[in-house]
């Protein structure tokens, strides 16, 4: 049990002291773009090692499983499932962080013109809809390669 802990506690201390220091220098009126740009970039790196060890993991118990059974499943092996699983998750990964950027322009644009104009409400939120479509369609994907 504390083989998990421990490094769930490393990352947890390699994300959280990072925006303490953030903290800091924004409170002190200093400039806090560098050192955020270096906890999002240190922040997926981490995420990234993380990914490819429990992927690693997940290979060597797919091939001991593949020794032992000899055989393999109609559905395919089980490293053509994990990297079906993979592609999932980076399709429903990309498209949220996409639909996010989308609706984050979109909807600022949309406030900025109800208040000009009070009549341009349908119109935006067609946009912003569209904008969250991108997300839906990264699920149905996602559901489409984990069924097939």
């Amino acid at each position: 049990m504390l083989k998990l802990i421990y490094p769930l506690l490393a990352v947890l201390v390699l994300i959280v002291l990072p925006l303490i220091a953030i903290y800091k220098r924004a409170k002190h009126g200093k400039s806090v773009k560098k050192p955020l740009y270096a906890n999002l970039a240190g922040f997926f790196a981490v995420f990234a090692v993380c990914g490819i060890a429990f992927l690693s993991q997940g290979v060597a118990a797919a091939n001991a499983a593949a020794d032992a059974a000899a055989t393999a499943a109609a559905t395919g092996t089980d490293w053509t499932m994990a990297i079906g699983y993979l592609a999932a998750a980076l399709a429903v990964g990309i498209s949220g962080v996409g639909s996010a950027i989308a609706v984050s322009s979109t909807a600022s644009a949309a406030i900025g013109a109800m208040v000009e104009n009070e009549g341009t409400f349908g119109k935006s939120l067609v946009f912003v809809g569209l904008a969250e479509g991108i997300a839906i369609y990264g699920l149905l994907i996602a559901i489409v390669i984990v069924l097939l």
